[in-house]
């Protein structure tokens, strides 16, 4: 037999399970545990004290005579000695009474020693009968034992029996259906890490504040009662008036919720200070809850599998009411009990008794009630999972009372879980819903966010960039820090991975800002700060990954000089770049976009008669439609890179303003339409770098101001005479071919003063070369350069000098007449530095800072 401790062991449920257990489960463990109660007491009451007691029912033939010795009926006798303390062993006939007729009696003898004398036995029986006044049954003491124990199987109804064992099984039955959901492999995981955030959600510091905030938003006296109060209820919101906040300023976005920043929780110190540590399991706790309300919320098995367990219950009560009723009167006091083993004892038939039959009734009736009550719980319990839909949990009222007004409805699991606390208590849900609002959320980001990035903090991350200008980067934060406005000296702000970025009003005290970089940021600003951006901002950065990701403000700061759009815009999404918008930049001159454009979108033409640069940089995919390039007259800078484009489109000959083109990284073989370019009167500046192109047609020579020539990366085998009849040409940049021989005629070029040829097959270098005086960077490195002519001393404006990869024995003396020469500039091995005389080698070792420019 068990123990109670291990029966009561199954209903051993965690403590921290309590809050979902309603009322009706905890009265129906308390049930439970009394109808274990009864089995108990029953069990051992019946194992300790439970018989029956049977006597022999006589015929009343036999009773009425009982003569031994007769006619061959006479009874037999067993001779049994006695022996008693300090006296002789006497003989005694003990009769075993009348046997029924034709069943002899079976003689039992207690002395092996005794005789048959049916004289002396006559008399025995004779004074025995005289001497007795009761009815002779002829039975000994273990007859009657065997018999009680047969009658007690027999005659003993099956449930007199096995009561209290049924009750056992039935009551651990209903223990085991009752607490199944926690038990569960597949649920009791979302249970117990459910019970745990919620746990961990009532007792933060943070749903303490956030509520607090709310109910004592506009009371000055409430805010100094919540810094020292202590208990839970004083910080939950009961008013749903003063739980509305007012928006001072709308905010310009997207997304149908609006948050205003002009109300920094600041305002309140003792409500918005938030311990480091709380603030970091705040934020674990907002994160625990998202995944698993996205766990949770894709099945119901919880609520299915409570739902199987309480059908179950309901038909368990049933069945034990049902077959109970039936056997609760065959629990009585008297049975008669026919063992059919005449031939042992002589009788028939016994009349018994079962000396426990008043109480197992009395228990039964018991159990029976307690079924009854348990049985209507049962009902209740069903009623109540069916006549709400339980799969479905709205914080209507929660939203009313706080300002939280996003905080969703859940469904499936998370819905039934919430409704199963709500009967534990309802302040639950109510502060965990705290955790379902991104509004809450964000304000909590603010809160660490400010505490953790002081005004001190972010002054020492401002940087001096290129251009001399104060920079300020903030990369993967939660949000912007309310101490970026007050550095107002700050000339760009750089916001990048800040998926939560509001700019509010503050920003109209930085006077200085006029660049500003949204990286994967589609910032929030107020109207107020947006004001100030229109009429302030000249330069902006977007990168975006999604077009849905630029914010639709952009498009309206009607000052902005330059726009970088760096993301994907492709076919499908050119339509919805919003791009139509763009004729409100009435001062935009620069148009950078980065992007894999098919067609450089129509939209772009309303701004065209203002841009002076375009730039449209693809990632290889092939740009076809070009023919928008003709309505822009007034650019004068064009950048197509890696565009794909196999010619020079013919849009650009019609570009009469352009003063700069740069065709790089395309797949260009040809450049025979170089010859419309001389319609371009202005174009001073060719970059066809990085292409495909064989050869440089003779119709160059009609570009006749052009000053930069760019061809480096291409796979030219010599230099046209026709390129060396550009007068104007400053700058020459052949790098990287397969020029094996520099003409003669490069002397012609008097105002060349940068020419780069590294990475060819040059052997030697023509003395005309060293006409151009007016030469500051010469590249020659890489090449099959045996000796470097004395006439490199003629280049008196020498700055940067590349000889690194030729073949190379010595350097001439002559390099120390160039006087603006240094050794910086100056890109050789290091031993052939060594062979200059030491005067020279002490002249390019002068540290002397000479302004120069290399013209690249």
């Amino acid at each position: 037999m068990f123990t109670l401790a291990e029966v009561a062991s199954l209903n051993d449920i965690q403590p921290t399970y309590r809050i979902l257990k309603p009322w009706w489960d905890v009265f129906m463990d308390y049930l439970a545990v009394v109808m274990l109660m009864v089995a108990i007491f029953a069990g051992t009451m019946q194992l300790t004290k439970d018989q029956v007691v049977c006597l022999p029912v006589l015929q009343s033939t036999v009773n009425s005579k009982a003569q031994p010795g007769v006619s061959g009926k006479a009874d037999f006798t067993t001779i049994e000695t006695t022996t008693g303390q300090g006296e002789e062993a006497s003989m005694r006939m003990v009769s075993f009474g009348s046997a029924p007729t034709g069943t002899p009696a079976v003689p039992l003898s207690r002395a092996t020693s005794s005789q048959y004398q049916p004289t002396e036995s006559g008399q025995e029986l004779k004074k025995e009968q005289k001497d007795s006044s009761g009815r002779k049954t002829n039975l000994d003491f273990q007859q009657y034992v065997f018999i009680n124990q047969m009658c007690y199987h027999l005659a003993l109804p099956w449930y007199s029996k096995y009561f209290p064992y049924l009750v056992l099984i039935h009551t651990i039955i209903l223990i085991v259906s009752s607490n199944f959901w926690f038990k569960y492999p597949k649920t009791c995981s979302k249970i117990e890490h459910f019970v745990s955030i919620l746990g961990k959600c009532f007792e933060s510091p943070w749903t303490t504040k956030a509520l607090s905030e709310t109910a004592c938003e506009d009371s000055e006296e409430n805010k100094q009662r919540l810094t020292g109060a202590q208990s839970l209820s004083k910080y939950v919101s009961t008013s749903s008036d003063e739980g509305s906040p007012s928006a001072n300023t709308p905010m310009i976005t997207k997304s149908g919720f609006k948050f205003s920043a002009d109300k920094p929780m600041i305002e309140v110190p003792s409500v918005t200070i938030l311990d480091k540590k709380d603030g970091e399991q705040a934020k674990a706790l907002f994160e625990k809850v998202r995944k698993f309300r996205a766990h949770v919320e894709d099945s119901d098995l919880i609520y299915k599998l409570y739902v199987g367990q309480t059908v179950i219950k309901t038909v368990k009560f049933i069945f034990i009411l049902c077959y109970t009723a039936n056997f609760v009167n065959t629990i009585s006091f008297e049975h008669i009990c026919n063992p059919k083993v005449e031939h042992l004892i002589g009788y028939t038939q016994f009349e018994c008794t079962h000396n426990m039959a008043y109480m197992l009734k009395k228990l039964l009736i018991s159990y029976i009630s307690l079924i009854c009550v348990y049985g209507f719980i049962c009902l209740y319990t069903l009623f109540w999972l069916f006549r709400i839909p339980l799969k479905e949990y709205s914080f209507e009222k929660v939203r009313e009372e706080s300002s939280f007004s996003d905080i969703p409805d859940v469904k499936n699991d998370f819905a039934f879980l919430l409704h199963m606390v709500d009967q534990y208590d309802q302040l639950y849900s109510k502060r965990f819903g705290v955790f379902l609002s991104e509004v809450s959320e964000n304000k909590l980001r603010e809160i660490s966010l400010n505490h953790e990035w002081t005004y001190e903090k972010l002054r020492q991350h401002v940087s001096r960039n290129a251009q001399d200008k104060q920079e300020l980067h903030l990369f993967m934060l939660s949000g912007v820090p309310d101490a970026v406005f007050d550095l107002t000296d700050l000339d760009v702000l750089k916001l990048e991975l800040i998926p939560e970025a509001k700019i509010p009003a503050k920003i109209s005290q930085m006077t200085n800002l006029q660049e500003l970089h949204l990286c994967h940021c589609p910032a929030k600003v107020e109207q107020t700060a947006f004001s100030f951006l229109r009429d302030h901002l000249r330069c902006l950065h977007v990168k975006f990954t999604d077009v849905a990701e630029i914010p639709a403000w952009v498009y309206l700061l009607k000052n902005l000089r330059e726009l970088y759009l760096i993301g994907n815009l492709n076919s499908e999404n050119n339509k919805m770049i919003g791009l139509e918008s763009l004729r409100e930049l009435r001062h935009l001159k620069i148009l950078y976009v980065k992007s894999n454009l098919t067609k450089i979108p129509p939209n772009i033409t309303d701004v065209a008669p203002h841009l002076t640069k375009l730039v449209i940089l693809n990632d290889g995919t092939k740009l076809v439609v070009l023919n928008s390039l003709k309505k822009m007259t007034n650019v004068a800078e064009l950048e197509l890179q890696n565009c794909e484009l196999e010619r020079i489109p013919h849009a650009i000959f019609s570009l009469s303003n352009l003063q700069e083109l740069d065709l790089k990284s395309n797949s260009i073989r040809t450049i025979e339409e170089i010859i419309s370019f001389q319609h371009l009167k202005r174009l001073t500046c060719l970059k066809l770098w990085h292409n495909k192109i064989v050869n440089i047609p003779s119709s160059i020579t009609h570009i006749k101001n052009l000053e930069s020539l760019y061809l480096s990366n291409n796979k030219l085998e010599s230099l046209p005479a026709a390129v060396f009849s550009l007068q104007k040409l400053r700058c020459l940049d052949v790098s990287y071919n397969s020029i094996a021989l520099i003409p003669a005629e490069i002397g012609l070029l008097q105002n060349l003063q940068h020419f780069h040829i590294t990475g060819n097959k040059v052997d030697t270098l023509p003395k005309q070369l060293f006409k151009c005086v007016k030469l500051r960077t010469l590249s020659l490195g890489q090449n099959f350069i045996n000796s470097i002519p004395d006439k490199v001393g003629q280049l008196l404006q020498l700055t940067h000098l590349e000889l690194k990869g030729n073949c190379l024995e010595y350097l001439p003396a002559t390099l120390g007449q160039c006087q603006l020469l240094r050794k910086s500039g100056l890109v050789v091995e290091d031993h052939l530095f060594d062979t200059l005389p030491s005067k020279v080698k002490e002249m390019l070792n002068q540290d002397t800072s000479i302004p120069f420019a290399n013209g690249i």
